[in-house]
């Protein structure tokens, strides 16, 4: 039986040799959703059943919903975005940060949709269909993408071959 896995250095070396940098900021940020719209689940889960040492965090009485926490995120990473030199902007701490942002505040969709706290209703079940159906389509374009490298190859070499058969 064929070993299919790889050392932790040849993915590196792929993830840096294949991918430009905006393609990894993208990646990065897919996997900081993905990581952290399944968590919430788990995690507001968790605390619905009273299972675990979290429970929800409160201000003076009130709930702070998760969504606020990721539009801090969010509101951080603009600043960067508007304010930060290019380094600050492309460091993976940004893509991160995005991605974990966004997980915060679509989860919780249906309720800034509705503004009625109506995550465990079945009103809720919108902001699951939003998460997922992002994860999938995200996941999607990063699965297309050597057959995308592919084709911008082919287009690449057949401009080429028109190019020289002009001259």
């Amino acid at each position: 039986m064929t070993n299919l896995a790889s050392s932790p250095s040849a993915v590196r070396r792929a993830y840096y040799e294949e991918l430009s940098q905006g393609q990894r900021s993208a990646l990065l940020s897919w996997l900081a959703f993905t990581t952290t719209f399944a968590g919430l689940r788990a995690l507001t889960y968790s605390i619905r059943a009273g299972k675990g040492p979290f429970g929800n965090i409160s201000l003076g009485g009130e709930h702070l919903h998760h969504y606020m926490w990721g539009i801090g995120l969010l509101s951080g990473v603009g600043a960067l975005a508007v304010r930060g030199d290019e380094r600050q902007r492309r460091h993976p701490a940004v893509a991160v940060s995005y991605g974990s942002g966004l997980a915060l505040i679509v989860d919780e969709f249906a309720l800034l949709l509705d503004l009625k706290d109506v995550y465990w209703a079945k009103q809720g079940r919108i902001s699951i269909d939003i998460g997922v159906g992002g994860i999938a389509l995200a996941g999607s374009y990063f699965a297309a993408l050597p057959v995308l490298r592919r084709l911008q190859r082919d287009r690449r070499q057949q401009a080429l071959a028109r190019e020289s058969g002009a001259r």
